[in-house]
């Protein structure tokens, strides 16, 4: 039963109440104020919104998910992978630890036979992840950077995005 309504979602995950670990919710805000998106694209914050965010997944051909990523690298490291390169790897997104997180709601949606056709990781090693509003300076320089590999994977796939 796969059925795709759109064609790709980006999903900003985090905790904005957790300094770096509100990253990829500070990338959606970059994005949509910084780009103009055609409307099969959905710039989505998701927040730390856990199986809440199954319908996203499963409505979209591509899924682009921003994050952090608890790796043995530079904080502020750039890492980008498939979804079958992290599960592949073993990894996790950092995620609260009562929480379901985006690997085995994809779990979930692949037992649903909903799994979008292309999903990709871009994250950002954490330096800071406490109480407080504000990334850290290494992860804070990520922001753009990140922003614009995302635009750019999109426009390589066809789809029309603006600078605003």
């Amino acid at each position: 039963m796969v059925r795709y309504r759109k064609g790709a979602a980006i999903i900003g995950i985090g905790n904005l109440l957790m300094k770096d670990e509100g990253f990829g919710v500070h990338v959606i805000r970059y994005l949509e104020k910084n780009f103009r998106f055609p409307g099969e694209i959905d710039l989505v914050d998701a927040g730390t919104a856990g199986i809440y965010m199954a319908p996203v997944f499963e409505e979209v051909a591509k899924a682009i998910v921003v994050d952090v990523i608890a790796l043995d690298k530079e904080p502020g490291s750039l890492v980008h992978l498939s979804y079958e390169g992290m599960m592949a790897k073993g990894l996790s997104l950092c995620m609260s630890p009562h929480q379901i997180g985006v690997l085995e709601i994809l779990e979930v949606c692949r037992f649903r036979g909903t799994l979008p056709g292309e999903i990709d990781f871009f994250c950002v090693v954490p330096k800071i992840i406490e109480a407080g509003i504000t990334l850290s300076p290494c992860v804070a320089s990520r922001v753009a950077e990140i922003s614009r590999l995302v635009v750019n994977d999109l426009r390589q796939d066809g789809y029309p995005i603006e600078n605003a």
